[in-house]
């Protein structure tokens, strides 16, 4: 029996990967801000699947909490042995805004914790010659929108980095790089995408459902569906320029 740790685990792309991993059997620690939906989510699980859920309030931008949740993972009577790192949220503020704390708030939850969950759940499960990390990063890494752009850009560069470090342990590390996920995530963040061509969307169960058989696979970049490879590959060999135009054009598409 395996164990996955997911964090932003009651919505969107991580309940969806806390369905898919409990679908497989594997016991679960779900870690989110919300305790009732936490409970209430274990629950369901729990009776669906047949699998043990435990749960862990944490805030991630919180030092404190973020330590409760990294000490989990260093526990190796109940070992984890996927952690997907999902937390996350998106925010209308803009780079020139003279309020930082919502960029700020943004690399704590997406670039801070990411780095300290992965490199702690990294050490743990080398020593046991096996595991996997997910980190869900974006397509937004390629492209040059806001200080989300600059966040999921650190998240899947360091998943990439880390998969380097970790070649030849038993240990993989995969970014998942998803695009427009037909989820709450752009409701929640009050971001208009009325705009985004209903074409280009994609449900939350075929995002998860590629990225898990990528990363059995030990893939680095998980890039769900032909047209987020063909997306990202275009955004990677297109001069800058362009990207920044391109970039511009969806922001003002979504808002």
């Amino acid at each position: 029996m395996t164990t996955a740790l997911v964090t932003g685990a009651t919505a969107g792309i991580g309940a969806e990967f806390a369905r898919q991993l409990a679908a497989r059997g594997d016991d679960l620690v779900l870690v989110a801000r919300n305790r009732g939906r936490l409970e209430q989510t274990a629950t369901e699980l729990r009776e669906r699947y047949g699998v043990r859920v435990e749960v862990l309030d944490a805030d991630l931008a919180d030092r404190d909490a973020l330590a409760r949740v990294a000490a989990r993972l260093s526990e190796q009577d109940e070992p984890i042995d996927t952690l997907v790192s999902n937390a996350g949220f998106g925010y209308p503020a803009k780079l020139a805004d003279p309020n930082t704390e919502p960029h700020e708030g943004a690399l704590d939850v997406m670039a801070t914790a990411v780095l300290v969950l992965g490199n702690t759940a990294a050490a743990a499960m080398r020593a046991r010659g096996r595991g996997r990390i997910i980190t869900v990063a974006s397509l937004a890494a390629w492209i040059t929108q806001g200080s989300y752009s600059a966040v999921k850009s650190f998240a899947k560069l360091y998943s990439e980095a880390l998969a380097v470090e970790l070649r030849g342990t038993g240990v993989t590390a995969t970014a998942l790089c998803p695009g427009w996920v037909r989820t709450e995530f752009h409701e929640r963040a009050a971001i208009d995408a009325g705009g985004i061509p209903a074409w280009v969307w994609v449900d939350a169960e075929r995002c998860v459902r590629e990225c898990l058989t990528h990363a059995d696979a030990g893939k680095a970049i998980s890039l769900p569906t032909k047209r987020w490879k063909l997306a990202a590959f275009a955004l990677q060999h297109l001069p800058r320029g362009a990207v920044r135009a391109i970039s511009g054009a969806v922001d003002r598409v979504r808002h």
